[in-house]
């Protein structure tokens, strides 16, 4: 969210964005826009800056790789439910990260603004970036 809205991480995340090939979960486009879209709806933000945002996310989408879902995902998603305190679009994320790391996480950066999934990141043995959450 902070590469699409300005918020007060936006700096940062643009900072590791600079050094980080992003590697996301097939299904962040949408996670992404329904909280542009509700930001929207709530009149949190204005027509023209859920444009914008909503542009953004499409440029950054262009530029990323994305871990497609499969069975095998499906299935290391449900056993992360079991081992970690995660929602299921949280396990689908993790479960992705491990997918993209090879089932070997130690050294490679997660980056989240959610404090469940970057525990729960850690504890599978990735180095976290816990980035604060901003209130919407």
């Amino acid at each position: 969210m902070p590469l699409c809205i300005q918020e007060a991480t936006t700096r940062q995340v643009r900072q590791h964005l600079r050094r980080l090939a992003p590697v996301v979960w097939w299904g962040s486009v949408v996670e992404v826009h329904s909280v542009i879209a509700r930001l929207h709806r709530e009149s949190a933000i204005a027509s023209t800056e859920r444009d914008g945002a909503l542009a953004r996310l499409a440029l950054l989408a262009q530029g990323w790789r994305e871990i497609l879902p499969d069975d095998a995902l499906r299935s290391l998603a449900t056993t992360l439910l079991d081992s970690y305190s995660l929602r299921a679009a949280d396990s689908l994320q993790l479960a992705a990260a491990l997918v993209w790391a090879q089932q070997r996480p130690q050294g490679k950066t997660f980056l989240s603004g959610d404090q469940r999934l970057s525990h729960a990141a850690k504890s599978a043995g990735f180095a976290v970036t816990e980035l604060p959450r901003q209130p919407r």
